[in-house]
């Protein structure tokens, strides 16, 4: 009688282990899985493309944080779209989410940054520390934060030859799928542009923009085959404060071409004209007369006082004011 209870509990025993086995085997096998893809969503949180002619490669590859976190790390990330003749690289990658809660996946980005597009668009970047954050749904990314600190970029346009310089103390970025459209806010605090070849004399500045894109929620993870190309949207609000009042506010509708130029009616709103018609005059001095009649023109339209609303239109990259005073070009994106 003793030696049959001994033999069930023997039993009992390894099957106690076996099932102990059999639930670390598929815990683990969970756990590579998750990491797999925690690795294909962060990577299209950076680079959010269409999959087709898409191949990103995260060198040095480490899976970290078993058996409570799971982590990511690259010491270096690349993704080449050869369908839209984009490339891009960045530093050191670390990411990582908890296994309850595998679609909050936290990550962070080293500097440098290069990305090159097929429309002779070059930004190179470098920033003192990158941090994002984003939760995931059945749909795919439902939402994603960036912030930024100390960021250094510059911009090169084969296109028009143009060197932009843009530096930022903080730099936030959020996006969000919203029944179908792409929602976004950007803003820049203690931020700097420089124009090659422009006289520098406006101060740094703030500046913040909040748009939507019809029917581009897809665009956040990259299952949106198109991306901007034909993209079409409302920009609810973007604001330009320079200090001392000086403020420029700029809303309408907007569309981007199958070439990638910009065509929009914007209403844009000047405050402070006065100050404003002082700084273009001191940055432009050869132009000094234009500005001038420019301004009287726009005080006019604003009945003597010194804040004007006028009509902003773009038609295929091409800026005028009211449709008859030309700004420039904007290049294709």
């Amino acid at each position: 009688m003793a030696a049959s209870s001994q033999s069930g509990s023997g039993r009992k025993f390894w099957l106690l282990g076996l099932g102990i086995v059999l639930f670390i085997a598929i815990y683990t096998g969970g756990w590579f899985y998750a990491a797999s893809q925690l690795k294909e969503t962060v990577l299209k949180a950076i680079t959010p493309r269409s999959t087709a002619g898409v191949s990103g490669e995260c060198a040095g590859i480490d899976f970290r944080g078993y058996p409570f976190r799971i982590g990511l790390y690259c010491s270096k990330v690349s993704v080449d779209d050869n369908t839209n003749g984009v490339s891009a690289s960045f530093g050191e990658l670390r990411s990582a989410a908890q296994v309850y809660a595998p679609g909050h996946i936290v990550w962070e980005l080293d500097a440098p940054a290069e990305i090159r597009t097929a429309n002779g668009l070059s930004i190179s970047a470098e920033w003192a520390n990158l941090q994002s954050s984003l939760v995931t749904r059945l749909r795919g990314i439902d939402r994603t934060s960036m912030v930024i600190e100390g960021l250094k970029a510059t911009a090169v346009s084969s296109y028009t030859g143009q060197t932009v310089n843009i530096d930022a103390g903080r730099t936030e970025v959020h996006l969000r799928q919203n029944a179908g459209d792409l929602d976004g806010a950007v803003s820049l605090q203690d931020a700097n542009a420089v124009i090659k070849d422009w006289p520098q004399v406006f101060p740094k500045f703030a500046a913040s923009a909040d748009i939507t894109l019809a029917g581009k929620g897809g665009m956040i993870d990259g299952s949106d085959p198109q991306g901007l190309y034909g993209a079409s949207g409302e920009l609810r609000k973007a604001v330009a404060d320079i200090g001392d009042g000086k403020v420029m506010t700029l809303t309408g509708p907007f569309s981007f071409d199958a070439q990638g130029f910009l065509s929009g009616k914007f209403k844009l709103e000047i405050e402070q004209l006065g100050p404003w018609r002082d700084s273009l005059k001191q940055a432009f001095p050869e132009i000094s007369e234009t500005v001038d009649t420019a301004a009287r023109l726009l005080k006019a339209l604003a009945v003597g006082g010194d804040k004007v609303s006028v009509d902003l239109l773009v038609q295929h990259g091409n800026a005028t004011v009211s449709g008859f005073i030309p700004l420039g070009t904007i290049p294709p994106i």
